[in-house]
This record gives C-alpha cells, structure tokens and sequence, in this order.
C-alpha cells in the first residue's frame, strides 16, 4: 500500500504502509508497576453545536475505548488533560465523564482515576477556590473512583505565593477520604498555570511541591509530574517521603523513567499511552519478568513518535491522539469536542500516521491507510 504524504516543505513524499499490526493481545494487570492511560473523549460529530457550546460526547464510542485500556491491563486516568479538559471539555460535561467511566469501571473490574479540579469557576478568592475543589473532590470520591488533584488555573492566578498553596492543598488533603494523586502540570501543557506551587523558578516551587506532600504523607498516593524534564523528575521522586509514588506523567522520557534506576523508579499516567496503550501494557508485563532491556527494545522506539504528538505547541497533542484513534479503528471519525481537530497541519498529522503504522499500532493497517487516504483526499491531497 503507497500513499503520497505531505511534507512540511509543502512538498509530497512517498510513503509504504505495513500490511501486518503488531501483535498484541489483551493481559493481566501489572505487578512491577502502577500504570494509568489518560483516555481522551470521542466527540458526537452529529451534534448540531457551535465551538464555543458545550461538549457533545459519544459516550457509548468514549466508554468502548475504556474498555479496551482496561483489557490490556492498564488502569484509566479520566477526565484529565488528555480528555480535553479545560480546552473543548466544559464542567458539567466532566463531571458526566467521571460518572459513566466510574460506574463502567465498576462493572468490568477496571482501575480508574479522576480528576477533581476548579474549572466550575474562572477566577475567585481562595475560599472560593476552596470550595470548587471540595465539590469536585466530593464527586469523585463518591463515584468510587481515586482522585486525582489537579492544577487548577484559578488558584494560579489568585495564590500569592508558596503559602497559600500550602494552605488550599493541606485543607483539601485533610478533607480526602483515600489517599490521593497531586498532579503538577507544567506551563507547556496548560500556559495559565506558569509559576505553579507559587514560583516560577522550578526549583523553589518543587520544595513547596514537597512541602505539601511532606505534611500529608497518608494522604498522597502519589505525585504525577508533567514537566518534560526527567532528571528533575528523578531528583523529585527521591526525596517522596516512603510510600509516596512517582507517576511520571513525562510523554518525552518515560521509558527511562519507568525503568528506573538503582535508586527508583516512576509509575506512569501518561497521555501518550493512549495511543500506545496495547504495547506499553505488553512491554510492562516484559519489565514485570524483571527483563528491563527487553521493556526498553519495545518502548524505546515510540519515543518519537510520543515527541512528535507532544511537540510545541504542546497542548495541541491531543489532535495528535485522536487522530491515532480514528486510524486504529477506535471511533468512525475524526471530530473533536470544540473543533481542536484544526488544531495541527495536515503535514503533523501525515507524520504522525507514519510513525505509528512503522510501529505496527494499527490493528487493521488497511483501515488506517483507507482512512488516512481519505483524509488526504479532503485536504486536497490525493495524488
């Protein structure tokens, strides 16, 4: 199969596609590792809505793809950045989210996590801000599902410094009923949140960061830390108080890190295994034997493509993702909720077909290349 692929010098490049997925089958959980996929959502492209309304979701096509995390093992991080939230995601629309995947990760046996933020209000005092996290935390903890706290833009931009991180977070951690995830997602990912933990010098706010999961130990389950940075990461997830998981949350280093070295390593709650959620789960079961090289033969090479999705502008990446869903025959479509399929050039989108057919991610390879074809075609691409 030959397709012609744009390039990003305007020109066009000949491409072979494979003929054969790689196979890979549904397993067991892990027992080396800790692993969370943030799912994203399949919008409803019947929907008669405008950009700025609020989210039309699939929902029977966005709980199938949990279910086929789930099959291979892997535990769902729901209605996090990857699910568009906060970008084409509204509150109410989050909040549905979180019930449905709870209530279906009930029912097939499924680990999940869900994000309990603020974007039920756009500004406020810090009481305020209190209270929209407690209401969030409140839902997911009632849907039976681990809360995951997230960065919230409103406390980035009323908080006027490390204490009043200090207080929000160590008010929210005594008022948690099961240990919970804190979530620190860097400016690359959301700009609102620049000078995070109260500083913008990375190194001052990881001490408050810690100072936070210092006072609270038995509340924190873990830390997710989405900087792009591993060896800040590593030098973090050294001094967790005993207990206290790293999941990293790194779409450019996570091999390494989940590998860990011979003082440690990160569990993971990645975006990216979204898309690489049957060969992430089939090279953990490898790295489960204790077969650490044999782990890193098979993730070590989707790291560029995970570079590629996750490329400035990064908040972009879940275009990327959802792309990679429609081609693998995940949802019959390529919408998104808000129009974010506009959100990157035809030639990132070739490029990224590319790298995860050379990968064998495509259970059907014809599918993705008819698919991929026609989407080429639309663009006026199809000679």
């Amino acid at each position: 199969m030959t397709l012609r692929l744009p390039s990003a010098d305007g020109g066009t490049r000949t491409y072979e596609s494979r003929t054969e997925p790689l196979a890979l089958t549904p397993g067991t959980p892990f027992t080396s590792r800790t692993v969370f996929a943030a799912a994203h959502v399949v919008a409803d492209p019947r929907a008669d809505v405008s950009p700025d309304a609020p989210a039309a979701v699939d929902w029977d096509a966005t709980l199938a793809f949990r279910r086929h995390l789930w099959s291979h093992g892997l535990g769902v991080a729901e209605a996090m950045d990857t699910a568009q939230r906060g970008m084409g995601l509204d509150r109410p629309g989050a909040a549905e989210l979180i019930r449905r995947s709870a209530a279906e990760a009930r029912s097939v046996g499924g680990r999940i996590a869900c994000g309990a933020g603020t974007d039920q209000i756009t500004g406020g005092t810090l009481p305020e801000i209190r209270a929209a996290y407690e209401e969030q935390l409140a839902l997911v903890e009632e849907s039976g599902a681990q809360a995951v706290l997230m960065a919230s833009r409103a406390l980035a931009a009323a908080a006027s410094g490390p204490e009043d991180y200090l207080d929000v977070y160590g008010h929210l951690l005594r008022q948690a009923t099961e240990p919970v995830i804190l979530h620190w997602l860097g400016p690359m990912f959301d700009p609102a949140l620049e000078g995070y933990w109260g500083s913008s010098d990375l190194d001052a706010a990881t001490e408050t960061f810690l100072a936070v999961v210092s006072a609270h130990p038995g509340q924190v389950d873990g830390v997710k830390v989405s900087l792009l940075d591993a060896r800040r990461e590593t030098g973090l997830r050294r001094r967790l108080p005993a207990g206290v998981r790293c999941y990293t949350g790194d779409d450019f280093h996570y091999p390494e890190l989940i590998a860990g070295d011979g003082q440690g390593f990160s569990h993971a709650l990645l975006g990216v295994f979204d898309p690489l959620g049957p060969l992430a789960a089939e090279a953990v079961r490898v790295l489960d034997t204790g077969d650490t090289a044999g782990f890193r033969a098979l993730l070590d090479p989707t790291v560029a493509l995970a570079r590629h999705l996750f490329r400035p502008p990064t908040r972009f990446y879940k275009t990327g993702v959802v792309l990679l869903a429609w081609l693998a025959g995940h949802q019959d479509h390529f919408t998104m909720v808000g129009g974010l399929q506009s959100a990157r050039s035809l030639p990132h989108l070739a490029r990224a077909y590319e790298l995860a057919d050379g990968l064998g991610l495509f259970p059907d390879p014809k599918l993705a290349e008819e698919r991929m074809r026609n989407l080429l075609s639309l663009y006026g691409v199809d000679r």
